[in-house]
């Protein structure tokens, strides 16, 4: 595993290589009484989990930000840029309790203390983490004017949501304009990479958060899903 994660063109030192390590043992070990991920072994983990979300550091610099990751599961991306990047103030959000006590368990054992842990849907975050932080991750979560809605009300002005995204996100991106300026959204682009010792291509879309979103967002789940912006 050690020798993947070194090629993935994200600097890691000795402490970071051992929590990789952990939290691939523990992610295993829980796997098998809960369904946190359908890719398993040390080797596809490695390249399709870790080096993949690790892939956010070369498109953004996160040194010192404040980081939400919006339904963050197992800590896909969020708690990969943790270990990667200690210097990041993260908080974890996820809907489901038992997804929350794996990764605060999880963050424990890893010792990240600092690391905040939330059971909450994105649209039903507390008034006072709204627009509180430099960056928003998300991946695997939705379409991107749905994503839009649910991440950009935590992000604020200046800031930048990062989607992960694969094949699509340049017809995701078009399909999210609308969305984007009624949400205080201003520039976008995609960063294309590679995952290293595979043939596949994914990418991160960017988009700088310009002025306060409209305090009417975000609308209820049901509504964001029935009238998508």
């Amino acid at each position: 595993m050690e020798d993947i994660l070194c090629a993935g063109g994200v600097p890691l030192d000795g402490d970071a290589l051992r929590r990789f390590r952990l939290y691939y043992a523990l992610l295993t070990e829980r796997n098998r009484v809960m369904n946190l991920t359908a890719i398993t072994g040390e080797r596809d983990v490695a390249l399709l989990h870790f080096l993949d979300c690790a892939a956010l550091l070369r498109a953004a610099d996160l040194r010192g930000a404040s980081v939400v990751d919006v339904g963050s599961g197992a800590g896909f991306p969020g708690l990969v840029l943790k270990i990667a990047e200690p210097s990041i103030r993260l908080t974890l959000l996820d809907s489901l309790g038992k997804r929350v006590d794996f990764l605060r368990d999880t963050c424990e054992k890893l010792g990240f203390s600092d690391v905040t842990c939330l059971q909450r849907r994105a649209e039903e975050t507390p008034s006072d983490l709204r627009e509180g932080f430099d960056f928003a991750v998300a991946r695997a979560v939705a379409p991107l004017n749905i994503l839009c809605e649910l991440c950009m009300p935590l992000v604020s002005p200046g800031g930048l949501l990062l989607a992960m995204k694969g094949k699509n996100a340049a017809e995701e991106l078009t399909e999210a304009q609308s969305a984007i300026s009624k949400l205080g959204g201003a520039d976008s682009d995609i960063f294309f990479y590679n995952i290293p010792f595979t043939d596949i291509s994914h990418a991160v879309v960017r988009v700088k958060k310009g002025s306060p979103t409209p305090t009417a967002y975000p609308r209820r789940f049901a509504k964001i899903q029935k009238s998508p912006l």
